[in-house]
């Protein structure tokens, strides 16, 4: 439909010369085929997103260590794949796009999906399907409604006694911070309780902006060709790329033949390892900035004015491209990995759903910083942090309280992570049936 809409005369307006005083707006059904296209993208994104990862973990048996093990590698190549995507997209179509036609770089997008359409359709029977266990929602509802009406029943003293409600269905790992009791015998008689539904919120919270705009007034030129400041995106994802591809290859066996991990650092190390990164790619943000406004003060009220070009090479930002290029990639990993294998029964959909909204939520929240600083710093008639004129404002300013804020949210994430129990992984059949009887089982030490 895009493809379509800027093609196609009838769906939309004609080509504005520049020249012109005035140019013909789009009517209402032009922009209605428009926002029709967007919308759809963004439902079938949606669905895509928040079922394609429950749904490759699907493929491997958690029973199974080396299935298991594998499983491991899939977030971070599922994670690779997506970003080798992103870079084509701000290098080739971004290419296409400015210099061929936009019908041309959404059609070559239509063609991409119907390809994956069909590739995906084509492993139809090679397939591992999970039966439905039913909604999460109900799920949630039965979980409070259970545990309000059970609320006086005293808990027993051996977790022995918990148990799941159907046979083969494996347990959940029983804490003491929520606890309930959900079930009673029929004759009226205490049953053995279950526990159901943990709720953990992990929401780092991360922001690269003003970049480009940054670039804009510094030397882009290597002999003779002029770097387009917008891509300048190609290297933070190339820090993603290069950390997945470095993880998956030298941390993920060096881990397996010296600490006997195959499954390297636990996702939430990985968290905690990539807010960190991302912290210092907001520090060394600031120390760029400073060094940039310094050279600008240096030139003098010519270059300040923001129509010359410092005398400052674009490559002074890449040190904080690749800290936060490489705290996304562990971040981003580290979340999906948590939210599926750390999910109730029947809630790996929800819960990843639940990851991207909080994504989606970064997005508005940075808005609204940016907001706050803006009428804040700029309330006495000055330029404030944000200038228009970024020669004129204190960028290195904003980036000090974006990293005073990352590392508030680094130490509120570390209290969390340390209060998360550890996960239990059982070793028998037996286990797993739900008739209570005990084998071997291995902790595994997921604090941070």
């Amino acid at each position: 439909m895009l493809a379509m809409s800027t093609a196609l005369p009838q769906l939309r307006p004609p080509l504005c010369n520049p020249s012109a005083a005035h140019c013909e707006r789009a009517n209402g059904f032009q922009m209605g085929v428009l926002y029709l296209s967007l919308y759809v993208i963004a439902l079938g994104t949606g669905g895509l997103k928040s079922s394609i990862s429950g749904f490759g973990t699907d493929q491997f048996d958690d029973k199974d260590e080396r299935e298991k093990a594998q499983m491991n590698y899939f977030f971070t190549r599922f994670f690779f794949f997506i970003s080798t995507g992103t870079l084509l997209v701000v290098t080739v179509l971004v290419y296409i796009q400015e210099e061929v036609g936009r019908s041309w770089a959404y059609g070559i997008c239509s063609i991409s999906m119907m390809i994956a359409i069909l590739l995906f359709l084509s492993g139809s029977k090679r397939y591992r399907y999970k039966k439905s266990s039913g909604s999460p929602i109900v799920h949630i509802l039965q979980v409070v409604v259970a545990a309000t009406k059970n609320r006086k029943l005293e808990l027993p003293v051996d977790p022995t006694y918990l148990f799941e409600a159907s046979a083969g269905s494996p347990r959940i790992p029983h804490t003491d911070q929520f606890r309930s009791i959900l079930g009673q015998g029929g004759n009226g008689s205490r049953g053995r309780p279950r526990e159901e539904t943990e709720w953990v919120a992990i929401n780092p919270w991360r922001m690269i902006t003003f970049s480009v705009e940054q670039a804009t007034t510094m030397e882009r030129t290597i002999r003779g060709f002029q770097i387009p400041a917008g891509s300048l995106a190609v290297f933070f994802v190339g820090a993603i790329l290069i950390t997945l591809a470095f993880y998956d290859r030298a941390i993920m066996p060096l881990l397996k033949k010296w600490k006997g991990k195959p499954e390297g650092f636990t996702n939430l190390q990985k968290i905690a390892i990539g807010l960190a990164l991302s912290m210092m790619g907001m520090a060394v943000a600031a120390i760029a900035e400073m060094k940039r406004l310094s050279v600008a003060k240096a030139v003098g009220t010519t270059a300040s004015s923001g129509n010359s070009t410092l005398p400052l090479s674009v490559f002074v930002l890449i040190p904080q491209f690749f800290f936060v290029g490489a705290g996304e990639a562990l971040i981003y990993t580290g979340q999906l990995d948590f939210f599926i294998t750390r999910s109730p029964i029947g809630m790996k959909t929800m819960s990843t759903g639940l990851f991207l909204m909080t994504l989606s939520l970064g997005f508005f929240v940075s808005s609204f910083l940016v907001s706050i600083v803006k009428s804040v710093t700029a309330r006495k008639g000055g330029p404030g942090w944000l200038a228009d004129n970024i020669n004129h404002g204190r960028l290195d300013y904003f980036y000090g309280l974006l990293a005073a804020l990352s590392l508030v949210n680094f130490v509120a994430y570390l209290v969390c992570a340390a209060w998360m129990k550890p996960q239990e992984h059982k070793g028998t059949a037996a286990e797993m049936d739900g008739t209570g009887v005990k084998g071997s089982t291995t902790s595994v030490d997921e604090k941070c």
